[in-house]
């Protein structure tokens, strides 16, 4: 009898003839008509798990016959459970009874003169000022040291222009959440507003899950103008700036990221409040509060993998999907949401995530009051309510 050793070195036509399996001549072993292995990368891959190497494969259960049937000959597959059924990815029919609805979704943390260019770029590109600016949720003391309660508030008082607009709402965590609802509100059409440097990211994005998500009859993304970080004035005033002036000590230059429309105690109390947050102490690190500013460090820690693992959960500053790295590229990464949407974010774009909670029960994409599958789930939990 070979050893275990002698088998694994053999051919996959070897060991398949030992085993006294049939070819399909496309990579496929078959035993008395059942599939049973594939070659792959010239050994046979096992499509049992209670395959033993070097012994003949045993009886297959119903469940592996449909994991492991070939495309051009499927098994026949059982009659699942309803609630077992994979739901299509399909938004809810909604009556479009209004038009384009323009939106800027940003971290704004904090927020600065830049952004005032922002807002009032968005409020002139809008239809009969209809347009909402959406902060994200996102808050941690390096990269986002306000939450969102307190964004939303120094927002108000920073930009009255745009008060009424500036949305505070717990559901709007990604962009997807803000085009949602704006499907659910009968919108045809959304016109989203940002950064140059995400213009194309947020195009490629939103279009993919257009009549998934979502359904609009038109979607645009349009350029709010470029930000030169070395500039003087508005052009060149950015939160990164902000949060660098903050952990330097640096009020004088913090002030000038401010609208003259605040007073002066007002914008001490923000940088106050933001060097307060950020935990500014000996030994802190340019490359993890201001990455644009550092992006040697930034770049070398990577490299040498202190940061941004496989497997580490990472949140999306420019569109706050949070997902798990599951591959590593030279400067950027691509990771897989709850909900096995994938996205790819450049390193300087990401901070750290938590895993995101688990509604057990509810399949990721119907966890929305409403649907079919949270009732089912709730009913579970209340015996009688059937």
């Amino acid at each position: 009898m070979k050893s275990f050793f002698q088998f694994i070195s053999e051919s996959a036509a070897q060991q398949a003839t030992r085993l006294g399996l049939e070819g399909d001549g496309h990579g496929g072993w078959y035993k008395d008509g059942e599939f049973v292995a594939k070659t792959h990368k010239g050994s046979l891959k096992f499509y049992n798990k209670r395959q033993k190497v070097g012994q003949q494969d045993p009886p297959q259960t119903d469940k592996e016959k449909r994991l492991s049937a070939p495309t051009s000959a499927p098994a026949a597959p059982e009659e699942k459970p309803e609630e077992d059924k994979p739901v299509e990815m399909k938004p809810p029919e909604v009556e479009k009874i209004k038009g384009t609805l323009t939106v800027a979704f940003g971290r704004f943390n904090p927020p600065t003169t830049g952004h005032e260019k922002l807002l009032d770029t968005v409020a002139s590109s809008s239809d009969d000022g209809d347009y909402v600016i959406v902060p994200s949720r996102s808050q941690d003391k390096k990269k986002n040291p306000l939450d969102a309660d307190a964004k939303v508030d120094v927002m108000r008082r920073m930009f009255p222009n745009h008060r009424e607009k500036i949305v505070n709402d717990g559901a709007n965590r990604t962009i997807f959440d803000v085009l949602k609802k704006a499907h659910n509100d009968g919108y045809a059409g959304v016109r989203i507003v940002g950064g140059a440097d995400r213009q194309k990211e947020f195009d490629k994005l939103v279009n993919a899950y257009n009549g998934k998500m979502y359904q609009f009859d038109n979607i645009e993304v349009r350029s709010a103008g470029d930000r030169d970080p070395d500039s003087e004035g508005v052009e060149g005033m950015s939160a990164s700036k902000q949060r660098k002036a903050a952990a330097e000590g640096d009020f004088e230059t913090f002030s000038q990221g401010v609208p003259a429309s605040m007073e002066k105690e007002e914008i001490k109390k923000l940088y106050k409040q933001i060097r307060a947050a950020m935990q500014i102490e000996e030994g802190w690190r340019m490359w993890e509060i201001a990455p644009k500013f550092d992006w040697k460090n930034l770049r070398e820690n990577y490299i040498r993998e202190n940061v941004y693992k496989i497997g580490q959960f990472v949140e999306n500053l420019n569109t706050g999907m949070v997902g798990e790295i599951i591959r590593r590229g030279a400067n950027h990464l691509i990771c897989v949401t709850e909900d096995k949407f994938m996205f790819k974010s450049w390193i300087k774009d990401v901070s750290e995530a938590k895993k995101p909670p688990i509604v057990s029960g509810v399949p990721a994409n119907q966890r929305e009051v409403g649907t079919d599958a949270y009732l089912k789930y709730v009913q579970k939990m209340v015996p009688g309510s059937d």
